[in-house]
């Protein structure tokens, strides 16, 4: 069992200043994220958006307009700063706001600090290139980039006492993780093919007619993009619903972080799926009111009651 932290020792005004800058960041960058974390009591919180100011910077190197060589080096940089935090080598005054913010919230929270690690191993994939061959490649830069964080974030959330299945809880995190992380995938072809990036697995793209790739606004003549699409809305679905096993173990607004966060997602997959040439004229997304509705939703536990009902019903 993850042990759950409602209640954060006093703060200090450095680490509150901190932390005031780690929830700036997230609310001017973070766009679905804001909404699932708004559900949080406040150290869980400010913890998050700690992960996610680290987060966004490692990302942030990696989809600069730097040289590789520079990227890779701001890269290891920002991995020799992690080290710091593991070794809680930094101070309450020290300059850098995340550093402060994180290296506090990891001593709150049992964070599983090596995910950060994972991250930037995913994003130096990026910069350095790396496409993929299979599903099963594609899959182990998932778990770097997006199955980490949901297992950092459970280390937030923590899982109730007594949660039957609890110690698969990591598990169905990262899984969480890589349903959320496909999804993107999708949504961004466009944009990544523009980008010189190619994620979808080359396998697939051969499956559908679809190597020449997604530069244009069209789909490429005798291309089955669409079956493309659908293909890969099947798989991120599959991951969703084994993911989504995790919400019972969380207390209520745990749970309803989650609960807003992947609902946004799965109604951007079905977005996609109604419409799949929608990606490749523009970035698909869903209007605030929308995101609100299922940041409601999540908070009402309606997600969390279905699927323990269908988790007994399968006991049964």
């Amino acid at each position: 069992m993850i042990r759950t932290v409602e209640f954060a020792p006093h703060a200090s005004a450095p680490v509150l200043a901190a932390y005031s800058y780690c929830e700036a960041v997230t609310g001017q960058q973070a766009r679905n994220f804001a909404y699932g974390i708004r559900l949080l009591p406040t150290p869980k919180r400010r913890a998050m958006s700690a992960l996610y100011a680290f987060s966004r910077r490692v990302d942030d190197i990696g989809d600069g307009a730097l040289a590789d060589d520079v990227k890779i080096a701001r890269l290891e940089e920002t991995r020799a700063l992690l080290t710091r935090v593991r070794g809680g080598a930094v101070e309450e005054d020290d300059t850098d706001p995340v550093a402060v913010a994180l290296a506090h919230a990891a001593e709150v929270f049992p964070i599983p600090l090596d995910g950060l690690d994972e991250l930037i191993d995913g994003v130096l994939m990026d910069v350095r290139g790396e496409t993929y061959e299979t599903w099963d490649d594609l899959k182990a830069y998932c778990r770097c980039v997006a199955g980490a964080i949901g297992r950092l974030s459970l280390g937030v959330f923590g899982t109730e006492p007594g949660a039957r299945g609890a110690e698969r809880a990591p598990e169905y995190a990262d899984t969480l993780g890589l349903a959320l992380q496909l999804t993107n995938i999708l949504r961004d072809v466009r944009e990544d093919a523009e980008g010189g990036r190619t994620y979808l697995p080359a396998d697939d793209l051969a499956k559908f007619g679809c190597s020449a790739g997604f530069a244009g606004p069209t789909v490429p003549e005798g291309a089955d993009f669409a079956g493309l699409v659908h293909f890969e809305v099947r798989r991120a679905r599959a991951l969703f619903a084994e993911g989504y096993r995790l919400l019972p173990m969380l207390d209520r607004r745990s749970g309803a972080c989650v609960a807003a966060m992947a609902g946004i997602y799965r109604r951007l997959l079905d977005r996609i799926e109604r419409e799949p040439e929608a990606v490749l004229r523009g970035r698909v997304s869903l209007p605030g009111r929308e995101k609100a509705y299922v940041a409601v939703r999540g908070l009402s536990g309606l997600d969390t009651r279905h699927v323990t009902r269908r988790t007994v019903r399968r006991r049964a």
